[in-house]
């Protein structure tokens, strides 16, 4: 009977997997559902013996069994996009059935689990410490000395919370990571309980993913006497971007209203219910198996620059030829993410900006493409790696257009708690709108006199109100909360320094911006 191996994966049940797989059962074959690939524009893809084919559809059918297909890519470990990452994190995406315990425990599972407990706290601490590993869900906060704190805080009772609340524009490693290797997160969490001591733990999942809360729910059921007297649980957030920030999700943990905490106290002292908490992102989390396992820390800390240390899942989104999820060390360039391993633009035409870190990183330019992918690199630039989303645009896309995307993002998903973030964003569109009527809406609602009719008074009256956007940046970006407000101004501002003319027209920029 012939082995059929096909994703079950959210994206490619959206392209047609399942009825796929039925019709290869249909042809008596037997099929498993796997994790994806990742390789995202070949979904959905069967595996026979090894190797590709895909994008599939009903048609293909039986040109995949019988050999004749044309859209074979041949043995899928070495394929180049596949051969030339490196996968610690997604390291049995594609392999293995989602859902089996076996599968699992045959490839690596629960090893690292074991390691830890054969430690104390502070062994355990002190590893994840040496590996380098850094906060995966966009601070970058050093996961060791954050899980040090937790330990070394006093209380009988303390937490481990996933932050699973995947908001981000062109990302999805989180959903893939739980729908497609759910035992990997919890081994990971339980990992965490065992080096603070904690012995429960809250996997806060965001409600537009049905297939990972019921993928986790399972997985719970299916490895509870393996993690006890770890204790978990899935919890589910009502879609609010501003409880991806952990004081937020803290808070709408505890049946509250989900707004920004003001720290200190710092959630590692005083987080769920007032207890010690540990707060990680899914790919934080996921990462500690590994480098528990014997000498998994060394190995982690030798990949990778800098500060910034190990592997990095990065999503390849947006008008990409080949997008999907690609595990690499940091290094890498952002040309080689987005022309060379991303196959440039879907459409053909030059690319004209690309997003890093979601709706509120910023905007950088072709002309950076050399820019290293590390914490301090990306920050040397005024940019962030947030979450890892690479979200690409061709020169058709109009960037003052996006800038004013980012401030009436950030005014709608405000948690309204302080002036900078609340008032700054809803100001900062009508700036912006300003700006590209030339200060016409101003006129039509009076609130300055009808003169400004000279070339003149235009410059003088375009650079005054640049002037008002970047102090308005500077405010929300030193003044706010959190980094909802705080991370608004980098798209904002990178779009006005790189694309002045998306603002203003070719022939009306002002002089000092267009040098």
């Amino acid at each position: 009977m012939t082995l059929v191996k096909i994703s079950d994966d959210a994206l490619a049940r959206a392209g047609g997997a399942d009825k796929l797989a039925a019709a290869f059962e249909a042809k008596g074959c037997e099929v498993h559902r796997t994790s994806s690939w990742g390789m995202h524009w070949l979904e959905p893809m069967v595996e026979i013996d090894g190797k590709g084919f895909g994008p599939a559809t009903l048609d293909d059918v039986d040109a995949i069994l019988d050999g004749s297909s044309d859209k074979g890519i041949g043995v899928i470990e070495e394929f180049a996009w596949i051969a030339n990452q490196t996968r610690l994190t997604f390291a049995r995406a594609g392999k293995t059935r989602p859902l089996s315990l076996e599968d699992y425990a045959a490839n690596g599972g629960w090893k690292g689990l074991e390691r830890a407990r054969s430690l104390d706290g502070e062994q355990v601490c002190k590893e994840v410490l040496d590996s380098g590993l850094r906060g995966r869900g966009g601070a970058g906060f050093p996961t060791g000395i954050k899980w040090e704190t937790v330990r070394k805080a006093a209380g009988p009772k303390k937490y481990i919370v996933c932050n699973a609340d995947e908001g981000d524009s062109g990302t999805f490693a989180d959903r893939m990571a739980m729908e497609g290797d759910p035992f990997q997160l919890i081994e990971g969490m339980a990992i965490a309980g065992a080096a603070v001591g904690a012995d429960q733990g809250y996997i806060y999942v965001r409600s537009e993913y049905p297939d990972a809360i019921r993928k986790l729910n399972a997985a719970l059921d299916l490895c509870g006497d393996t993690i006890a007297p770890f204790k978990c649980e899935v919890r589910v957030g009502a879609g609010a971007y501003v409880c991806g920030e952990e004081t937020s999700l803290l808070n709408s943990l505890e049946g509250k209203r989900g707004e920004v905490r003001a720290k200190p106290p710092l959630p590692a002292l005083e987080g769920f219910m007032g207890k010690p908490t540990v707060v990680n992102n899914v790919l934080t989390l996921m990462a500690v198996p590994h480098i528990l396992q014997e000498g998994g820390a060394a190995d982690y800390a030798a990949k990778g620059i800098g500060r910034s240390k190990g592997t990095m899942p990065i999503q390849l989104a947006g008008n990409i030829k080949y997008g999907g999820l690609y595990e690499a060390p940091f290094g890498l360039t952002l040309g080689e993410l987005v022309n060379e391993i991303g196959g440039g633009t879907f459409t053909g035409k030059p690319v004209k900006a690309v997003q890093v870190g979601g709706p509120l990183g910023a905007y950088i330019h072709p002309d950076q493409f050399d820019l290293a992918f590390g914490y301090e690199e990306f920050a040397g630039e005024d940019a962030l790696i947030g979450h890892a989303g690479v979200t690409v645009f061709d020169d058709s896309a109009d960037m003052g257009e996006m800038a004013r995307f980012a401030m009436e993002f950030c005014a709608a998903e405000s948690c309204g708690k302080c002036t900078p973030c609340r008032i700054g964003a809803v100001r900062g569109v009508e700036v912006i709108d300003r700006i590209r009527t030339g200060g016409r809406q101003r006129d039509v609602l009076e609130l300055r006199p009808q003169m400004h009719n000279t070339t003149k008074d235009k410059g003088r009256e375009a650079a005054e109100e640049v002037g008002l956007l970047t102090d308005l940046c500077e405010t929300m970006k030193f003044g706010s909360l959190c980094a909802l407000g705080g991370f608004t101004p980098y798209p904002v501002m990178s779009a006005l320094k790189h694309w002045p003319q998306d603002f203003f027209g070719e022939d009306e920029v002002p002089a000092e911006m267009a040098e």
